[in-house]
This record gives C-alpha cells, sequence and structure tokens, in this order.
C-alpha cells in the first residue's frame, strides 16, 4: 500500500513509523508540512492510499481529511485531548498511558478510533518517554491501524469515554505558569516532575544569576544540601541546585531569546552560564560509584563476575570534545579490569548521535571545535578498535545516528532494542564523516549496502539493522527491562566456552588487517576529508549545522524523503 506520512518534522516517531512501514511492505513517502498549500501539493503528487500523521503540530485541512482517511497519532489515551497530553501525564504522575490513531475530523483528537495501545509511564523525561514507551504503544497502534485499513473491513470506532485509567477530558496548553518552580517551596519530588515534563520542550523557565533561562533535564542528588535555590556544585557540565529537601543536578540551560535576537539553544548548563557561574567546587561523581544512590553520572563502570558494563547517557545522544575524552578515560579503566567481556552501552534511550553541534555552534572557532570534537570521537573509536585482550559489545538501547552508529560498529558485536532506529549516514549535515566509518560500515554490510546507506541517508529499523549485518543481536523487550536483558546475555558471552578462542582469533584478526591496511589510514583518509570541511567558512556545512542546531524550519521537505518501495532486502 502507498501511505503518505505527514509530519511537523522528520522526528523520531516518524522516522520510526517510516523505517517499520518499509520494513512490512508498504511504499512510502514522508511531506514535512510547511503550510496547507504544500500538504495539497503532496497529496495531489504523491496520490495516497492512506495519510499517517505521527507527529503533526497542525490541522489537517477539511478538503484533505474529507477526501482521504488520515490517521492522526495521538500520544494520550481514547479520551485524552489536546496539545501537551504527556505533559500532563507526568505532571499529574500517572503510572500508566496510552496511544490512540484516530481519524481526522472537525475538532482535534475527537475522530473515531482505529486502535490503541497502553503504555506504562516510568520516571523519566518527556523526550525520553516519548522514544521509547510511547514510541513502542505508538507503533504498535499504527501498525494494527494500517492493516485495518488495508483490510477494508474494519470500522473504526467513535471515542466513548476513557480507557485504562485516563481520565477523559480535554486539556489545556501545558504553559510555563503551570511549569513554575518554586524553589523555597518545591520539593525535589515535585521539581524533579516539573523537569521532566517540560524536558526536551520547552524546558522550564527559571529566574538565575540575573538573567533568565529555560532549564532542560533533572536528576535528584541525595547528599549535597543548601539553601533552596542555591546552586552547589557543578559536575561534567551540570549544575547542582538546593530543593527544600535536597537538591537537583541540571544538565543542560538556554537563554531566554529577547526580542529581536536569534533563536537560542540548549547549552551543557556551565557552559551557557559561563561568566556568571560563581566559583562553586567541582563535585566529580566516580564512575563505579554506588548504583543506589539518587545522584547523577552521565558515565559509569560496573562488574558482574567476567563481564564489565561501561554505560554512558549524554542529553541528546551529543557527544562533546569533553564528553568522548571522559569517555575514552573511562573506557580505558574498564580495559584494565580483569574482564572478558566488556560491554558499551546498556542504558535506554539514546546510545549516540555522534558529535555535539550544539557545542560546536557556541565555540568561539566552530570549525576549530568540529574538528577536536571529531578527533576525540575518533580517539574513543579506535581504542574499541584496538581492543583484543576481551570481547567488546555495544548495547544500543536507543536511536544512534552517524558517528554514534559507527562507535557501536567498533565493537565485535552490536546488541539493539528492537524499537531503536539507526541512521549511519553523515550527508544531511554536509560531512563525509569519519569515526572509521570507511573500515566498520563496509566490514559489516559489504561495500556496495554501505555506498546505498550513506548516500540515502535514511533511517534504518532494528529489524532492518539485523538483515543487513548492522546488527548481530535483537533484543524484544521494553525499555525498562533492557539493561536486564543486556546483563544476562552478557554473563552467558562471558561463561561460553568459546569466549576465549574468540578474543584470540580477534586478536589475530587485528594484526592481519593492520598488516593489510593500517586503521591509522582509514582515518587519515576520513581527516583529510573532513578538515577541508571543518576549515572552509563557506562550506555547506556550518550553514547546516547553524540551521540545525537553531532549529530553523527547511525551506521543502528534503528531497530524499519522496516516495520509495519497500526497504531493499540487501545481503550482509
Amino acid at each position: 500500500m502507498h501511505v503518505l506520512l505527514v509530519a511537523s518534522a522528520f522526528n523520531s516517531l516518524t522516522q520510526r513509523a517510516y523505517a517499520e512501514l518499509r520494513d512490512r511492505g508498504h511504499s512510502v513517502a514522508v511531506e514535512v508540512v510547511l503550510s496547507d498549500a504544500s500538504l495539497r501539493d503532496a497529496v495531489r503528487r504523491y496520490e495516497p492510499e492512506l495519510i499517517v500523521a505521527p507527529m503533526l503540530k497542525s490541522a489537517i485541512p477539511r478538503d484533505i481529511w474529507t477526501a482521504h482517511t488520515c490517521l492522526i497519532v495521538h500520544p494520550g489515551p481514547v479520551g485524552d485531548r489536546g496539545p501537551s497530553s504527556l505533559d500532563w501525564a507526568i505532571h499529574e504522575n500517572v503510572s500508566r498511558w496510552g496511544v490512540t490513531v484516530l481519524q481526522a475530523n472537525e475538532e482535534m483528537d475527537a475522530g473515531d478510533v482505529w486502535a490503541s495501545a497502553a503504555c506504562t509511564v516510568p520516571p523519566v523525561g518527556k523526550s525520553d518517554l516519548y522514544r521509547n514507551e510511547v514510541s513502542d504503544a505508538a507503533l504498535t497502534a499504527v501498525l494494527l491501524a494500517v492493516e485495518r485499513f488495508a483490510s477494508g473491513t474494519y470500522t473504526p470506532q467513535a471515542q466513548t469515554g476513557a480507557s485504562d485509567g485516563a481520565t477523559a477530558m480535554a486539556r489545556p496548553y501545558f504553559n510555563q505558569r503551570l511549569r513554575r518552580i518554586r524553589w523555597e517551596s518545591d520539593s525535589t519530588e515535585t521539581v524533579m516532575r516539573k523537569l521532566r515534563a517540560a524536558d526536551s520542550f520547552p524546558g522550564v523557565l527559571d529566574e538565575l544569576l540575573d538573567g533568565e533561562w529555560f532549564l532542560h533535564g533533572g536528576h535528584p542528588e541525595d547528599e549535597l544540601r543548601g539553601h533552596p535555590g542555591e546552586l552547589l556544585a557543578t559536575r561534567a557540565g551540570a549544575v547542582c541546585r538546593a530543593t527544600t529537601d535536597g537538591a537537583v543536578w541540571i544538565p543542560e540551560m538556554r537563554p531566554r531569546r529577547g526580542p529581536g535576537e536569534p533563536a537560542t539553544f540548549k547549552l551543557p548548563a556551565a557552559v551557557a552560564l559561563a561568566d556568571r557561574l560563581p566559583g562553586l567546587p567541582e563535585h566529580p561523581a566516580p564512575c563505579d560509584g554506588d548504583a543506589a544512590r539518587r545522584t547523577w553520572a552521565d558515565i559509569r563502570y560496573r562488574e558482574d563476575g567476567r563481564a564489565g558494563f561501561l554505560s554512558f547517557s549524554f542529553p541528546g545522544g551529543a557527544m562533546s570534545t569533553s564528553h568522548c575524552r571522559r569517555l575514552l578515560h573511562a573506557y580505558e579503566m574498564a580495559c584494565s579490569r580483569p574482564t572478558s567481556v566488556l560491554v558499551l552501552g546498556g542504558s535506554r534511550d539514546f546510545f549516540s548521535n555522534g558529535i555535539h553541534l550544539n557545542v560546536i555552534e557556541a565555540a568561539a572557532d566552530p570549525g576549530a571545535e568540529s574538528w577536536a570534537n571529531i578527533n576525540a570521537m575518533d580517539d574513543l573509536v579506535e581504542a574499541v578498535l584496538m581492543t583484543t585482550d576481551r570481547l567488546v559489545v555495544s548495547a544500543v538501547g536507543g536511536n544512534a545516528a552517524a558517528g554514534g552508529v559507527m562507535l557501536a560498529l567498533a565493537a565485535d558485536e552490536v546488541w539493539c532494542r528492537a524499537g531503536a532506529v539507526l541512521n549511519p549516514h553523515y550527508r544531511l549535515m554536509g560531512l563525509y564523516g569519519s569515526e572509521y566509518w570507511t573500515y566498520t560500515l563496509p566490514r559489516r554490510v559489504g561495500p556496495a549496502v554501505a555506498d546505498r546507506l550513506t548516500r540515502d541517508a535514511l533511517p534504518v529499523s532494528a529489524v532492518a539493522g539485523q538483515r543487513i549485518g548492522l546488527v548481530d543481536r535483537l533484543i524484544e523487550c521494553g525499555p525498562q527491562d533492557f539493561a536486564g536483558e543486556v546483563d544476562r546475555l552478557a554473563a552467558q558471552l562471558a561463561s561460553s566456552p568459546t569466549a576465549q578462542s574468540r578474543i584470540a582469533a580477534k586478536k589475530s584478526e587485528r594484526d592481519r588487517q593492520e598488516a593489510v591496511k593500517p586503521l591509522a589510514a582509514y582515518r587519515e583518509e576520513e581527516l583529510t576529508r573532513i578538515l577541508r570541511t571543518f576549515s572552509d567558512p563557506d562550506d555547506p556545512y556550518h550553514a547546516l549545522r547553524r540551521a540545525f542546531v537553531r532549529k530553523e524550519p527547511p525551506a521543502r521537505t528534503p528531497p530524499h524523503l519522496g516516495a520509495t518501495g519497500p526497504a531493499r532486502r540487501a545481503a550482509p
């Protein structure tokens, strides 16, 4: 069937719907909706059998939904209506929520229901919840709705009220008045709910150090204390701020945009505050600290028998020069331990999206910072590739893109949660790419498929990734269960009778590959090309980076998102 996806942006859920519908044999096109006229033009051009809107902030015009079946994905249970569904769910501390696929009609979110699915609501940020539990429920409902539509026999059901315990009601927009943190009276749990409900957009507007800032993300702290609202310490770019009964770590901040000023963007909190930040103590968290503590650490290490686990979680999956260097230091420490298996990753949500474009954009010399960041990524990937005394596993619990995919591919095995989406390409940012991709990607999928993946620049589902060789093991589980499944499988691998022979064979193969073409040669070839990009201020990369960071709307739907047939089945 020919499906047109319409969305306000080609976001994570739209990418997943695109990839999984193609996996199931559908022809899929995407239209980024910039206006009613552009949407009407797309419908005329593609003549879709079905229109699906995974994430649409505007209403579909009447002349379209009366002529075509248009399915809207609403991130709330049946009966829930309004633009801030997940914000309200987190604010009200619900334990279960849902996703509804409904047919567009005169009233927003009030159409007949084609499918719905329930999901849990763990204590995580809204964007994490959206990319994981909500995304899983949404795809379950979307695929069922598409199947029902294709059958030609299903009649959608009118909304009759609540489901899964949710209150049936139209909820207003969740504005900053509702989000406001009252530091002098709010408990840590109240502050955390407000921060989680605003992550990653729009953030919580707050006043701090004679400025107005949007706070993004939050993690509780169980030891540091101070006067409510007081800044207490820094840690890896985050700041710690006291509450009435504890404290919270705030990883990122964004200055409020003034009249006539350019769009602002998120940065590590200490970087955003810059010279305003008083002389606070740096309060590092040991990466092998007590996991039972309620504190924030973006890098952690632990062991279970002969298996080591180096987990990391950076906001938005972006890895700055500092992130890469700290993770490399932790990786080298992990490699000094007497383990036979080292798991890299294993957390829920993003694995990695490669270099940190926001930090680069904020740098005094973005070209120089781009160069520093890509070399720090290369150092990390090289360390993984040169590890020959143990088996290394990349555990990809969430989405990965660009250099983040290549970091995962540097390991001996890639284990991927079934709901993850991979974007193994750089082209849309105008980059040739590095991170040894010219070695690792063809090694896994073959030169022809590697060329297609980087040229087409399209998302790949975890299932398709396993089929073409990007993924070795598909883990079918919910986001909250991924770490436990990885623990179990890593223990099995470490105790496997073939583990030591595989390690010995790995060392021999690395020596053989170095004799054929050293890794240093791949790195030099890649960096020679990318240095030209970073050094030329007129190169398209700089404008593309600026537009991405400042969320400038595209002039049109990117042409590579036009109609495509089913995902091609290429052998590894």
